[in-house]
């Protein structure tokens, strides 16, 4: 793997040489695109808009549109002397504790690796001093065309730098969320317990299976086999009526698929703006019944009395 960035933490009159590499990778498919009738491939090429040639990369060079007629021209020279300290520096600004960090803000994140033995004992040191406070350092540096702000953390025993997002490119969640909605606590503790049967996992567990089908069917399809019948997923439940019901269920579900005891009976609780009808009414109710009843008996009792016409 070849370093994308190479360069110093600067920390304090500390300084460390690293090379830097993507932490991540993408293994998205990708498709090519082509002409359906004759599957030929569809190229796209870089064309000059003055004489219409094809370029090569090496030709190809960058420009900023300030006017519409009026392109300035930026060599790698003009980036590489920008004066800026954090051009080819990770410039260590300050140290906080990771939580003060929100998880919107981390971008992509990146391998530190010392570069030469003269950076192993101030990369151990640093990193053994982050562990240590259980913080991390905000930091400043260049990186493909633009400053950026960063998180040095330590994972494992390796110095990461994970992008952080400037304040102003974190919208605004305003209007976002519900308004005006009434939960009860019954409902809060339900869905608790639903996440407490749910427990924790090994998220090293959980595999791409959108991927995996496509490539089933690629593999299918190259070989000149009917790509299989994929099971489609259950459909939705459709609308909930019963939140309280439909939390109960799903602890029930959850602690079954665990093998935890469920129980026979499920656990009555009140639904949020749902009151249980009064009991006076049912007395009432109950009266009336009565009442009515020994109406009947009376009159038919005064009924069996009359004597039967002559």
């Amino acid at each position: 793997m070849r370093p994308v960035w190479s360069g110093a933490i600067s920390f304090g009159l500390v300084t460390i040489s690293v090379k830097m590499y993507p932490a991540t990778e993408d293994h998205s498919i990708r498709f090519r695109q082509i002409h359906s009738p004759d599957h030929g491939l569809i190229r796209n090429r870089k064309v000059c808009e003055l004489d219409g040639q094809v370029l090569e990369q090496h030709e190809i060079g960058r420009a900023y549109e300030a006017a519409k007629d009026l392109l300035v021209p930026i060599a790698d020279e003009d980036l590489d002397n920008l004066p800026l300290p954090t051009a080819r520096a990770i410039d260590v600004q300050a140290f906080v504790p990771e939580e003060r960090l929100d998880a919107i803000r981390y971008g992509k994140a990146y391998f530190l690796e010392g570069d030469g033995a003269v950076a192993a004992k101030p990369y151990t040191l640093l990193r053994e001093a982050l562990k240590r406070s259980d913080k991390i350092a905000i930091t400043k540096f260049a990186f493909h065309g633009r400053e950026r702000l960063g998180a040095l953390r330590v994972v494992g025993e390796t110095l990461v730098l994970q992008v952080v997002h400037w304040d102003d490119e974190i919208r605004s969640a305003k209007g976002v969320a519900p308004q005006q909605v009434e939960i009860s606590d019954a409902e809060v503790d339900e869905a608790v317990a639903l996440m407490e049967a749910m427990g924790d996992v090994d998220i090293a567990q959980y595999k791409d299976q959108y991927r995996e089908a496509m490539e089933t069917i690629i593999r299918a399809k190259a070989e000149g086999t009917v790509p299989p019948r994929m099971e489609a997923p259950a459909e939705p439940a459709g609308k909930v009526v019963d939140l309280m019901a439909a939390l109960q269920d799903s602890v029930r579900a959850a602690k079954k698929s665990r093998g935890e005891e469920t129980g026979d009976e499920a656990e009555v609780h009140e639904i949020s703006g749902r009151r249980p009808p009064k009991k006076t009414a049912a007395k009432k109710t109950a009266a009336k019944k009565t009442s009515a009843s020994g109406k009947k008996t009376a009159a038919a009792k005064k009924s069996s009395r009359k004597k039967p016409a002559s």
